[in-house]
């Protein structure tokens, strides 16, 4: 399996990249070194450019213009680095998440653009979504190999946006934010994994009135 996808999951005793993306984005977590920020850097360009597994440690050594030695003093294994850009990508889609969202002005519109910036920022993202587009079984194989870590990561995710809007008001309190979560995530994970001939996932107004249809509905007790 591709490290990229592998590392997604949960490793023994550690928790997921998905889940320290996660707490970096939320916790503003910020890299001050610099050498390290080019390195990653050159990393996601090489692997854009290459693919992963074609590419070698001083292939991204040669691209951020320092020694090989400088690579390995920083990430120990080619893995490692793997892992530190992808989730830098996932990090990078949280804050954006975040920051997309804020410009909706009502808990429907921001669950039909946060549903649509989502897709839109994952398959559009030229490291994971050209993995995915590339290996989608290895995508799926991700998030069932870790006992659905990675899912529950981004549930939890969701559903703390979901009590925001309930301490709020927007949301009313007889909704189950965890459940609600756990079927929006699920519900995008698929149309990630699996290609839709009914669905053109690169037309936002498709994509958003099937939030509109089968998401938001979900905000509202049941009668």
């Amino acid at each position: 399996m591709e490290p990229a996808l592998s590392a997604l999951g949960a490793t023994s005793g550690s928790a997921s990249m998905l889940e320290r993306a996660y707490t970096e984005a939320v916790e503003r977590v910020d890299d001050t070194d610099e050498t390290r920020a080019r390195i990653l850097d050159a990393a996601y360009e090489q692997f854009c450019r290459m693919g992963i597994q074609r590419s070698t440690m001083e292939d991204v050594a040669r691209r951020a213009a320092v020694s090989r030695i400088t690579v390995y003093r920083r990430f120990a294994t080619k893995d490692a680095l793997v892992e530190h850009v992808v989730r830098r990508e996932f990090r990078r889609y949280f804050d954006q998440f975040l920051v997309d969202i804020e410009r909706a002005e009502t808990v429907a519109d921001r669950v039909v653009l946060g549903f649509v910036s989502s897709l839109r920022a994952i398959r559009g993202n030229p490291l994971i979504g050209g993995l995915i587009a590339a290996e989608p079984d290895l995508f799926v194989s991700s998030m069932t190999r870790d006992g659905g870590r990675t899912l529950a990561t981004v549930r939890e995710f969701v559903a703390g946006q979901l009590r925001r809007e309930q301490r709020a008001g927007t949301v009313a309190r007889e909704v189950d934010p965890d459940r609600v979560a756990e079927l929006m995530v699920r519900v995008s994970a698929s149309f990630l994994a699996i290609p839709s001939h009914l669905i053109d996932l690169d037309d936002d107004d498709q994509v958003a009135a099937v939030a509109r249809q089968f998401l938001v509905p979900m905000l509202r007790p049941r009668g």
